[in-house]
């Protein structure tokens, strides 16, 4: 489990094909590797990467073929920036939302504006994903944990602050990017649960789940 602040930029240093999979060398930057050892996770752009070698400067990890075809790293090049957290602790503070590690897929970067000092991005994310994207909700970008500014049809709108820019890798981001992109948890849970109180009601002639519209609409997670 992740929160989305970001620890560290760092550099993939070798990309090793093996087949379908991927091994990656990534070096660390300024992430504090004194606590890290073999098993370990590291959320790597946004992605849950379990940590198979140490290094003095960085880690070795693997990529499955099912996380390559989910993300970017199909198409990342040595050299590339990649922004890293560790796996949170007991004592973490959260400051930015529960994050997997898991990402779902990858959004298109289709405007850059500058607000003032801030920057703005529209985003637009695989069709699939867009009933999980709510105004005001939390989602994560690399592993960069953002709210939702706005939405429009299936496209978003984020803001970055100057300090997320200068301490993440959002500051390199130009339209006709693309990002690895993990939507809120809450969200999946909520679907599932409203799916199977619909089931339930067949099932059980009429006998529905305790998951309402009505319940999440006083709960405040739907407007």
């Amino acid at each position: 489990m992740f929160t989305g602040i970001i620890e560290s930029i760092g550099t993939l240093k070798k990309i090793e094909r093996r087949g379908e999979d991927i091994r990656l060398t990534v070096s660390s930057g300024k992430l504090d590797l004194s606590d890290v050892k073999l098993g370990d996770s590291i959320a790597t752009n946004g992605v849950c990467l379990t940590v198979v070698e140490c290094l003095s400067d960085g880690y070795v990890a693997d990529i499955s073929a099912e996380t390559v075809n989910l993300t970017g790293f199909g198409r990342y090049q040595v050299g590339q920036a990649v922004n890293l957290e560790k796996a949170v602790t007991p004592t973490t503070r959260l400051g930015g939302h529960m994050v997997s590690g898991h990402v779902d897929g990858i959004a298109s970067v289709d405007e850059r504006l500058q607000r003032g000092k801030a920057i703005e991005f529209w985003l637009t994310p695989p069709a699939e994903l867009a009933r999980y994207i709510a105004h005001k909700g939390s989602i994560t970008i690399d592993g960069v944990s953002l709210t939702v500014n706005e939405v429009d049809g299936i496209r978003f709108r984020l803001t970055i602050v100057p300090h997320t820019a200068s301490e993440t890798t959002l500051l390199n981001l130009k339209a006709g990017d693309s990002v690895n992109i993990e939507v809120d948890l809450i969200a999946r849970h909520l679907e599932r649960l409203m799916g199977l109180g619909a089931q339930e009601s067949d099932d059980n002639h009429g006998k529905v789940s305790n998951v309402t519209m009505d319940l999440l609409a006083r709960s405040g997670f739907i407007k």
